[in-house]
């Protein structure tokens, strides 16, 4: 099974991304990132969607997908022509012995310490899920107290 990064234009109302949800799972496909913003337009919403399958059933959601009243475009986005970032805020749990060996991890990985407290460190990190992935891993070791991660959100390159 292959990755799929999937792009929509949606009209802005309540239940579109309900709808679309639902065509994955009669599919029986599961999301593994989904993110959704407004765009310069706020009555339109970009949708980025990504899952794991083979070609043609994925052919046959974007049909049913492009059937949906308020989609107005969805887009196969191959991640060779794909401009892609996630998001993560990551608390590490940290003490005066190792604050500054976390802060070079935060700096070679170039993210941003944005709360500090006595035994505890937020930082974001902004990037591809391998560099997020990779960041995690060094962290791991001084205790990840918490984590959240935004899901890919992705735009074709230009002239492509």
């Amino acid at each position: 099974m292959a990755k799929y990064i999937l792009t929509a234009l949606v009209n802005n109302h309540a239940g579109i991304l309900a709808k679309m949800a639902g065509l994955f799972a009669r599919r029986g496909f599961n999301i593994d990132s989904l993110a959704v913003g407004v765009t310069q337009d706020p009555d339109i919403s970009a949708t980025t969607i990504v899952v794991n399958g083979d070609g043609h059933t994925v052919d046959q959601v974007l049909k049913q997908l492009s059937k949906l009243i308020d989609v107005i475009e969805v887009k196969h986005l191959p991640a060779e022509q794909a401009v892609s970032r996630e998001l993560s805020l990551i608390k590490v749990a940290c003490d005066p012995t190792n604050r500054s060996e976390i802060v070079q991890v935060v700096n070679i990985f170039r993210a941003k310490v944005v709360d500090v407290a006595p035994d505890a460190l937020i930082i974001e990190l902004t990037g591809t899920g391998d560099k997020i992935d990779a960041f995690e891993q060094m962290v791991r070791p001084y205790g990840i107290l918490e984590m959240c991660r935004t899901g890919m959100v992705a735009m074709r390159r230009s002239g492509q």
